[in-house]
């Protein structure tokens, strides 16, 4: 883990939830967040030792989490969650969805839509009572879902992009609704980060694909580096466009 960009005690008395938590990205964020003193939720599909290990060491460092698994295309394992999350936090300050994918095998060929878009909005509107005046909600993306309709990305990640930006499309068409009462929203999007599944099976795909993204941008953020701009979106004020653009973004026309 690289340095922790929020302070020691910054969310004490806080609470906050990662879909996605018991590896990578959406690991590094909820250690971030329990480090600055918020009790966590770390959340798992199938995983559940992976996801314990992360719990233990949040533990072992003095912070407080608990394991909730659920599959964000099985609604009412969701329900179920938000049950737990009631009765274990009594509320959510964060919300960070950062659970996605679309490139697995034998899903199905809607898979991808399901879990980045039909899900998404589901997990949010499930866990919504949950939420209150001064929460924030961030939607993890990627820069190849968000500028998908103006720079063309890799056709094995086409299914995923589209949905991506399909599922951040539909969230943002809630903004009003969740402003109204208080609630923050912004979208956190990045180019490739090292490390991650999804730009291994990319560069398993087409060999090479990662160092020629290097050198198109310059630098590719790896997964802590991601991770702590994640955590600064839950706490610094909303951008005007709700938009977080993490890197350069000239490759993408920005």
């Amino acid at each position: 883990m690289s340095s922790n960009p929020l302070k020691p005690g910054q969310l004490a008395g806080k609470t906050a939830f990662v879909t996605g938590s018991s590896r990578g990205i959406g690991a590094e964020t909820v250690a971030y967040f329990a480090e600055a003193g918020a009790k966590v939720a770390i959340n798992f599909r199938d995983k559940e030792a992976r996801a314990d290990k992360v719990a233990a060491g949040i533990r072992d460092n003095g912070g407080e989490a608990i394991v909730v698994g659920a599959d964000l295309t099985d609604y009412e394992s969701i329900a179920a969650l938000r049950d737990t999350l009631h009765k274990e936090f009594g509320g959510l300050d964060i919300l960070v969805l950062n659970a996605s994918g679309g490139m697995e095998t034998g899903k199905g060929d809607d898979y991808a839509m399901r879990l980045n878009r039909d899900a998404q909005v589901n997990a949010l509107q499930t866990l919504r009572p949950l939420l209150h005046n001064g929460s924030r909600i961030v939607f993890v993306t990627s820069h190849q879902a968000h500028f998908i309709r103006t720079v063309d990305t890799m056709p094995e990640y086409l299914p995923v992009a589209l949905s991506k930006r399909a599922g951040e499309d539909a969230l943002r068409d809630m903004i009003p609704s969740l402003e109204a009462d208080g609630i923050g929203f912004v979208v956190v999007s990045a180019d490739m980060i090292e490390g991650t599944v999804t730009a291994t099976l990319l560069d398993r795909a087409n060999p090479g694909t990662i160092d020629a993204r290097k050198e198109a941008v310059g630098k590719l953020y790896n997964v802590a580096e991601f991770a702590a701009e994640i955590a600064l979106a839950a706490v610094e004020p909303v951008p005007t466009d709700n938009t977080r653009l993490v890197g350069d973004t000239g490759y993408f026309g920005e």
